[in-house]
């Protein structure tokens, strides 16, 4: 994981050893809070009711969230109709804003499913720097979409409350690092806790099997 503490201004990125992502399938157990997980002092507020909200804290730059892109999908798609997960973008300083935003507006127009991958692409592998208003909004124009649309919501008030928003939420979950998820507005864990994003990924199914019994 990109640790917060370490997260340089410069080229935004950070030096820091990558941790394996998949660990090998175990057996349901007990894992051990303050260890594996952290329980918040304060529940943050949950959307939906009736639902376990997981929400996976990660930023575009990240490459440690890139590479756990396919495991986190791979997940999402055999969560059951109880279970839902948000995604949200963290800006641990201002030079985040601009991507946190992209991915709101892309979220009010309906193209995340699209284009959420496609960020990734773009900076981790043909190495664009999508880090501006203006570089972001030609990169949205070159994939279809409309751009003075794009960029009316980009600025828009809904897009800077929700922005204003995750940025409460990664503050409430005391996020260290990304990626990260959030469990139930009670629980949280990372891969430095978890020592691995897949095995942070067990460690949040159990902790949805705890919710659900009432923990």
């Amino acid at each position: 994981m990109i640790r917060r503490d370490l997260i340089k201004t410069s080229g935004l990125t950070a030096a820091v050893s990558c941790l394996p992502l998949l660990a090998q399938a175990q057996q349901a157990r007990s894992y051990q809070e303050g260890q594996d997980y952290v329980a918040l002092d304060k529940r943050v507020p949950t959307e939906g009711k009736g639902v376990v909200e997981v929400i996976e804290f990660f930023w575009y730059n990240c490459p440690h969230c890139n590479a756990f892109e396919p495991a986190l999908e791979k997940w999402a798609a055999q969560l059951p109709k109880d279970v839902v997960l948000r995604r949200m973008p963290v800006a641990f300083r201002d030079e985040f804003v601009p991507q946190q935003r992209l991915y709101y507006a892309l979220e009010a127009l309906n193209k995340v499913e699209e284009l959420h991958k496609k960020v990734f692409y773009a900076i981790h592998v043909e190495k664009k720097q999508l880090n501006t208003q203006a570089s972001i909004s030609d990169w949205v124009a070159a994939n279809g979409v409309d751009k003075a649309k794009f960029d009316e919501l980009y600025n828009s008030f809904s897009v800077q409350t929700k922005a204003r928003r995750a940025a409460q939420l990664q503050n409430d979950y005391r996020v260290g690092g990304v990626p990260a998820l959030g469990i139930a507005g009670r629980f949280y864990t990372d891969g430095a806790l978890a020592q691995s994003m897949g095995r942070a990924l067990q460690i949040t199914d159990w902790l949805i099997s705890e919710v659900k019994k009432g923990r």
